[in-house]
């Protein structure tokens, strides 16, 4: 079996066949998704769409692409949810850096405030670190959170070894299919097994043979395979270890009962 750690199965792009997208998935081996919201007004969608499907299970946050539109009560929204829903982790949470136009103060508070909430829900986090993976790095220090995963990692060899001392797994995906993703592929390729989780990140970040389209969490096996392909391990070990990884530093997915 397989886990896709990071999908937004909730997404409006799986309106009109979400049924049929997570069919294909289950079929394809995948038998777990974490679905992590991105505002607090998409909280019910998630928690509809993962308790709609076997294996599916939510997590919210607020996305750094949404905190110009939180409103005052936000965190205590979330603060609530998170003590009446227990969801499997805080996310997706973090900053971005890339996207022009987020005050990063402001994205800053609302990071370093989801941080706090976290630790004391004792939950830990999924973690949005585009283009800013030292500023993520210093508030997981500064709160020291009960791990996660930095989802769509693409820093340096150093900064996922400092993930990894605090207890992070790497979220790796479609990215990770293209031949000229070069830092990625040697990342996949180079760092310890046991730190490295699978994701699609669904509907995206395609991987190359989707030639920019939908993604979807059925992709999973497929990005499996490249990863094997890699290292150089059999597509089985890659399977067995990515989903210890996951159940390991998201412990409420032990609970499913699922089995492999």
């Amino acid at each position: 079996m397989l886990i896709d750690t990071h999908c937004h199965l909730d997404a409006a792009e799986f309106d009109g066949d979400r049924d049929a997208v997570q069919a294909a998935a289950w079929a394809a081996g995948v038998r777990q998704i974490i679905i992590p919201a991105v505002t607090v007004n998409g909280f019910s969608k998630t928690k509809m769409v993962a308790a709609r499907y076997p294996g599916c299970v939510a997590a919210y946050g607020i996305h750094p692409l949404y905190v110009m539109q939180a409103g005052e009560d936000d965190m205590a929204i979330l603060a609530h949810w998170l003590e009446q829903a227990r969801p499997i982790a805080v996310g997706e949470i973090g900053l971005d850096y890339f996207v022009p136009g987020l005050d990063p103060v402001r994205q800053q508070a609302c990071f370093e405030a989801q941080l706090t909430l976290a630790r004391g829900a004792d939950l830990p986090v999924l973690l949005h670190v585009r283009r800013a993976v030292d500023a993520v790095l210093a508030g997981v220090r500064r709160h020291r959170v009960r791990g996660g995963i930095a989802h769509a990692f693409n820093g340096s060899a150093q900064q996922a070894e400092a993930f990894i001392k605090l207890g992070f797994k790497l979220g790796f995906g479609g990215a990770m299919t293209f031949s000229g993703s070069t830092r990625i592929r040697r990342l996949a390729a180079e760092l310890p097994l046991e730190s490295i989780v699978l994701e699609t990140d669904a509907p995206d970040i395609p991987p190359a043979w989707l030639h920019g389209g939908r993604n979807t969490p059925d992709q999973l096996p497929a990005m499996a395979r490249v990863l094997a392909e890699l290292r150089g391990i059999s597509v089985e070990q890659v399977m067995a270890q990515t989903t210890a990884n996951a159940r390991a530093v998201l412990p409420g997915l032990a609970q499913d009962g699922l089995q492999d």
